[in-house]
């Protein structure tokens, strides 16, 4: 009886690795997706955080107007410090759309659109993901 259940264990000493081998996979592709959706969730906030401090920076009363070019900088450099990008292009900035409807004056909107081209950590999820955040605020 005892050389019978020492076959039957003999059969098995491979099994823990076939297990491991079919659970491997699919455990790292969940991990790096959980922390790929972290990332992108992170950026898009620093996305629309970058259009909501430009706007706030434009819209404010000065004199002279603040021009679109002052607006561009203020998203260029809280991009810059607070994105996280992967790659050879990790210091991409972000593209800024400044949009005055109706002039620059009390009462009117400044739309300030940020666009911003996310490099995935791993080739497992593709290409590039386009993020982008619109603020609208009234001149002051």
């Amino acid at each position: 009886m005892s050389g019978m259940k020492r076959s039957v264990l003999a059969g098995e000493k491979g099994a823990a690795a076939v297990e491991f081998a079919l659970v491997f996979l699919p455990l790292i592709i969940l991990i790096f997706g959980a922390i790929e959706f972290g990332l992108v969730m992170y950026n898009k906030q620093i996305i629309t955080n970058a259009s909501r401090e430009g706007a706030r920076a434009g819209i404010v009363k000065r004199n002279p107007v603040v021009d679109d070019e002052v607006v561009r900088e203020v998203v260029r450099q809280y991009s810059l410090n607070h994105l996280i990008s992967f790659g050879s292009d990790s210091k991409k900035e972000p593209e800024t759309d400044v949009d005055h409807k109706n002039g620059q004056t009390f009462g009117n909107d400044l739309a300030v659109t940020v666009t911003y081209q996310y490099r995935f950590l791993t080739p497992w999820f593709g290409g590039p993901l386009q993020l982008s955040a619109q603020t609208v605020m009234r001149y002051e």
